[in-house]
């Protein structure tokens, strides 16, 4: 398979999840993405267990296809070296608070006069045109303002996170889809454009898909927040056994499982009568479900809901992931093997294209492709050994070195 980006090349300076998930998706996707770190690297090489030091596993869960080059940028011979990669590269993505990048000489202007069809990409904590601007922003700051840890709070009794980086990896993925665009866009004007990426914006809309719900109008015609998603009984149903998860959706899915449970009545209930009765009595309802389901174990609803084509499926542990059927015949899970650190186990790329998974490679070691990415910009191997030996480049040592 040709990789549809192959042939693209992208600078990325970011760290931590936002910006690297981003770039990993794009280097799924095909792209050279040269991931230009610190002399010590980014945080997530030395967060969690780590086989070799540098390899830590919250790096390898967001870093795969890429190529690192470790460059001082505080050092004007290391940004000359950058200035030269960005040359030849159609995207520069950073994740850098705006005033930091000015003071090092990176800003839009003199990277796109060097290059004009550079796609530049900021992926900020907040939009520039805001009071925000220029703070800086991590998951757990951003879930607070744009109403994450309201939500849980609504639902569940009090305020708490998401489990996991859920505003860094919904914005990496709106930074995905906004890099492409302006390669597409580039395409037909010939030449780059600058493009900005706010965590804050990015997780706002994102919660407001269903959540804006009555204020879409003027007046609101109700409270913002989805019903059926905050109601506190929307959750795994406990079973005689365990949990299941269902969801009968639709008028029909309704009437069969109110027969199925032994109360066939309840389908004419004026309260469960159609959609919009039972979002606004979604409360009565998940709760009348809930009484319903708890008579029954776990197997015995998931072989009715086959029987009666009601959306159900059993509550997966994230160990259970590993032993999924689907998942394990569908080969999502794939195993590289490095010779240092043995065998690596990757969540694939879920796209294929043409039926075919695209390839993945190691996460880079720090400073591993220093001196081939600097050779590629046409620098002078004696140019490129003093950028080494000052410190000012660092790369891993060549074979028998």
């Amino acid at each position: 398979m040709t990789a549809p980006l192959a042939g693209i090349r992208i600078v990325d300076l970011s760290t931590v999840i936002f910006g690297p998930y981003a770039a990993q998706t794009l280097g799924d996707y095909g792209a050279d993405v040269i991931k230009v770190e610190v002399p010590g690297g980014e945080s997530t090489r030395y967060t969690g267990p780590s086989p070799e030091s540098g390899m830590a596993v919250m790096f390898l869960g967001s870093n795969r296809n890429k190529r690192s080059v470790v460059l001082d940028l505080k050092r004007a011979e290391a940004r000359d070296a950058l200035l030269r990669i960005v040359e030849g590269a159609d995207v520069f993505m950073h994740s850098m608070r705006p005033q930091k990048l000015a003071a090092l000489g990176l800003d839009p202007d003199t990277l796109r006069t060097r290059n004009p069809r550079l796609v530049f990409a900021n992926l900020v904590g907040f939009g520039s045109h805001g009071p925000y601007s220029g703070r800086p922003a991590y998951d757990d700051i951003v879930q607070g303002l744009s109403g994450n840890a309201a939500l849980m709070q609504m639902q569940a009794g009090e305020p708490r996170y998401l489990p996991m980086v859920a505003a860094d990896k919904a914005s990496s993925l709106v930074a995905v889809h906004a890099i492409l665009a302006a390669l597409f866009a580039r395409e037909r004007k010939g030449e780059g454009c600058v493009v900005e990426i706010p965590m804050f914006e990015s997780m706002v809309a994102f919660n407001l898909v269903e959540n804006f719900y009555g204020h879409h109008l003027t007046p609101p015609a109700a409270p913002m927040g989805y019903p059926r998603v905050l109601d506190a009984w929307r959750r795994p149903y406990r079973t005689t056994d365990g949990y299941v998860c269902m969801l009968p959706y639709t008028d029909a899915h309704w009437a069969r499982f109110f027969a199925e449970a032994g109360q066939p009545e309840l389908a004419r209930d004026e309260r469960f009568a159609g959609i919009a009765a039972r979002t606004k009595h979604i409360a009565a309802l998940y709760e009348t479900a809930g009484r319903l389901i708890a008579t029954r174990s776990t197997a015995d609803w998931l072989a009715a809901c086959e029987r009666l084509e009601i959306p159900a499926a059993p509550m997966n542990r994230l160990e259970d992931l590993l032993e999924d059927p689907h998942l394990k015949a569908s080969g999502f899970f794939q195993s590289l093997h490095d010779a240092a650190i043995g065998e690596v186990r990757f969540a694939s790329f879920p796209v294929r294209i043409d039926d075919e998974d695209p390839p993945l490679r190691m996460p880079p070691r720090l400073g591993q492709h220093t001196r081939a990415v600097l050779s590629e910009t046409g620098l002078d191997e004696a140019v490129i050994e003093g950028l080494l030996a000052s410190g000012a480049a660092r790369g891993v040592p060549p074979a028998g070195a």
